[in-house]
């Protein structure tokens, strides 16, 4: 074993102790949140400041009450399906025009040249929400999908990490008669998991987190995802309890915020455990091989 110098052994300690910052500072707000949502009523509206123990008698209130409103379910209903739909939707293509630009063929590399361009440089907010607007997608789920339905990163990704898979796999394919969809199907897919299970964690974090191109083009209420109103409940201090009496809805709105807070985050904490062993070796072939 090699001998570390001191200034190696200074980096490392430096690097442990910026990682345990860095963790702490993404696990506390989490803690707190989770804390805050189980907290008694009362001490939870008197209290000031982080928490780390449920205040008072634990409580499940909070969550009785977000299930109570319809337009939480709804948003929540609204989020799953924008979830599933854009995520396939946008993994179909990134898949596609990655293997397209991973292969020479006609205009790939132009076409690669004139996407990446679109990384650097956009029509803007106006410009996007006139497409829109005369596509008459405004006020329709589509109008939440297609406009961010692909990431460029994430076709470079693919792109490079397809590029890695050995050419002569590719012309065995071809000598048995297969065409481009057979090998993209029955050959790259196959030895490609890790990466797209990275870029299925990609899609799924961005439109589960999206809300401002759905406050952009959707003023219809049943169409909200989550996170929408999540901002109404935070920011604009809307949503209370359906109990009917004013002083308990005063107070069970804080209550409220910390239970959507812990209600948005959740599917993707339990999401990223499946997918994290994936994801180390995906983003490296995708990012060095090529």
């Amino acid at each position: 074993m090699t001998k570390r110098t001191g200034g190696e052994r200074l980096f490392a300690i430096f690097n442990a102790f910026s990682l345990l910052a860095i963790g702490l500072a993404s696990v506390i707000p989490i803690w707190h949140c989770i804390c805050c949502s189980i907290s008694d009523l009362l001490e939870l509206s008197a209290h000031r400041g982080l928490t780390f123990h449920p205040l008072g008698t634990p409580t499940l209130k909070g969550y009785e009450q977000c299930f109570k409103n319809s337009d939480l379910i709804r948003g929540y209903g609204n989020t799953v399906l924008y979830l599933i739909t854009g995520t396939a939707f946008g993994l179909a293509l990134t898949v596609l025009a990655g293997y397209g630009l991973s292969r020479k063929l006609m205009w790939s590399r132009p076409i690669a040249l004139f996407i990446t361009f679109t990384m650097m440089f956009n029509g803007g907010i106006i410009p996007t929400y006139m497409v829109v607007r005369n596509l008459g997608l405004l006020d329709t789920r589509l109008a939440v999908i297609l406009p961010t339905a692909v990431s460029v990163f994430n076709i470079m990704v693919t792109r490079t990490s397809f590029a890695a898979i050995p050419e002569s796999m590719l012309e065995a394919a071809r000598i048995d008669g297969a065409g481009h969809f057979r090998i993209l199907w029955s050959v790259v897919l196959p030895v490609s998991k890790s990466i797209l299970a990275v870029v299925t964690l990609f899609y799924a974090i961005q439109i589960w987190n999206s809300w401002f191109h759905t406050a952009i083009y959707v003023t219809d209420r049943s169409l909200y995802p989550l996170q929408i109103i999540l901002r109404e409940i935070v920011l604009q201090n809307s949503g209370g309890s359906e109990t009917g009496d004013p002083n308990e809805v005063n107070v069970i709105q804080v209550l409220i915020k910390y239970c959507v807070i812990m209600m948005s985050i959740l599917p993707m904490m339990v999401l990223y455990p499946f997918i994290q062993k994936y994801f180390v070796s995906g983003v490296m072939i995708g990012s060095i091989k090529g």
